[in-house]
């Protein structure tokens, strides 16, 4: 049996490829849009992909079901409940695709999304105890599938957390103690509230240290596992819906193109919104009037579409020599219409000059002082809420990142901001925000909460 992970930081996403290296039958599952890593490794052990199956429709990347099938000529799966408007085959509980010796079988695991489902993975068909499952975002590394997304239409929180409870301590939880555990998602995703950074797991592991599979009555599990989600980004619902359709196709062949300064321009005054991805402090040290700052070092893709709307015509300011790296990451979330990018930016802002600007940033030591002034600042934190619970700066505003595009009239325009998230990363992309909404004074808090916690415990 081959069997292999890749996993995306960006979007804490995991794919898999299961093959059989005696008959050369493979499937993908789960898989991203750019499939040449998968393609690439699958010739090399001369293996062919006959299936990709993805484990529900996600809603926080694009899945390369579709691109797979048009490379390979891969039949596309889904749990029996999912309606797509291309071709696929629904799998059913107990179901058994064999490779050869390899063999999948299909656990219906709903409650993330109604059509989620698992699949356990067998390297001989007669093994009492599989090899491992791939629970897609049923069952994380020490959680479980949130199920208040929107990618469940017509399905409310409560129902799908009543399937939740079942599929994880009656199904998964009846799985043997050695099974290995395999999810779609590890920490940072935003599917999940306390996510692992381990990549894999067991299920006797998660018997003994999952807070959502210890024993507990149904009430209780939907007490927890509904308590304390980050608020989903906004392109969460967009991707959701691409998935079920017939698009268009990932090609890198067709990427965005280098544009020289006029060109740029052009499409700046067209409506087209500047994306920059280079570092907090070199943007705060000079970019164009009206650009956002959204560093290519993070979560890049998943900050993008929680402030950037799907349909938006984007251009790129990339660190040198990553502007097809992060053109490739936006398209993951479904983000095709980048315009192109700005190549050489330092050189490039000598003719821009006149609409150059700098922003502003503070150390907390500055925003204690400001803090006593009379014209105080209004200080907007834009973490989740889980974390502001871990301690929060006196007075705060409190407006998640992923929800402050449409709650900018929150914030009052007659007072200086200062924003700051957790350690610096999301304030900068807040600051951008608010100044392209035509807020003059704000400044983002160098070193986030993490700078204010330090400055306060030393008095």
């Amino acid at each position: 049996m081959l069997f292999t992970q890749y996993y995306l930081d960006c979007l804490s996403q995991a794919s898999y490829l299961v093959g059989d290296e005696t008959t050369g039958l493979a499937v993908l599952v789960d898989p991203r849009r750019d499939i040449d890593e998968y393609l690439t490794d699958a010739r090399a052990h001369g293996l062919t992909i006959e299936g990709v199956i993805n484990t529900h429709f996600h809603a926080d990347f694009l899945a390369g079901h579709l691109e797979v099938a048009a490379a390979t000529g891969a039949w596309i799966g889904y749990g029996h409940r999912a309606e797509t408007e291309y071709p696929s085959r629904k799998l059913r509980d107990g179901e058994r695709i064999s490779l050869g010796e390899v063999t999948l079988e299909i656990m219906e695991t709903p409650g993330h999304t109604p059509e989620s489902i698992s699949v356990l993975v067998r390297a001989h068909a007669d093994d009492a105890v599989p090899y491992g499952v791939l629970t897609g975002d049923a069952l994380f590394i020490g959680d479980v599938g949130r199920p208040d997304l929107l990618a469940s239409l017509g399905v409310t929180a409560d129902e799908l957390g009543r399937m939740l409870y079942d599929s994880v301590q009656r199904k998964l939880m009846g799985l043997p103690d050695e099974v290995r555990v395999f999810p779609a998602h590890g920490a940072g995703s935003a599917c999940g509230k306390n996510l692992s950074t381990e990549r894999q797991s067991t299920i006797g592991e998660q018997r003994r240290t999952n807070y959502a599979c210890a024993p507990m009555s149904e009430e209780r599990f939907l007490a927890l596992v509904t308590g304390g989600q980050p608020t989903a980004p906004g392109y969460f619902a967009f991707d959701a819906a691409l998935n079920r359709k017939a698009r268009e196709l990932f090609d890198h062949t067709r990427s965005a193109r280098p544009l020289d300064p006029a060109e740029f321009a052009r499409a700046r005054a067209e409506g087209a919104v500047v994306v920059e991805a280079r570092d907090p402090r070199e943007y705060a040290a000079g970019h164009l009037r009206g650009a956002i700052n959204i560093p290519a070092d993070g979560r890049f893709a998943e900050t993008a579409g929680s402030v950037v709307a799907p349909d938006r015509r984007v251009l790129v300011v990339a660190p040198q020599d990553r502007e097809e790296e992060i053109v490739v990451r936006l398209a993951r979330i479904g983000f095709d219409h980048v315009v192109g990018y700005l190549r050489e930016p330092e050189g490039a802002f000598l003719e821009l000059a006149a609409d150059l600007t700098r922003a502003s940033r503070v150390t907390a030591t500055e925003l204690r002082t400001a803090l006593d002034r009379p014209h105080a600042p209004v200080v907007l934190d834009v973490r989740n809420a889980g974390e502001r619970e871990q301690g929060a700066v006196d007075g705060s505003l409190h407006i998640p990142l992923a929800e402050l595009t449409r709650r900018l009239d929150e914030v009052p325009a007659d007072r200086p901001v200062v924003v700051h998230c957790a350690g610096g990363y999301r304030s900068s992309v807040a600051a951008s925000l608010l100044r392209t909404a035509g807020r003059a004074d704000v400044s983002d808090l160098l070193g986030g909460y993490g700078a204010w916690q330090t400055l306060h415990a030393a008095v």
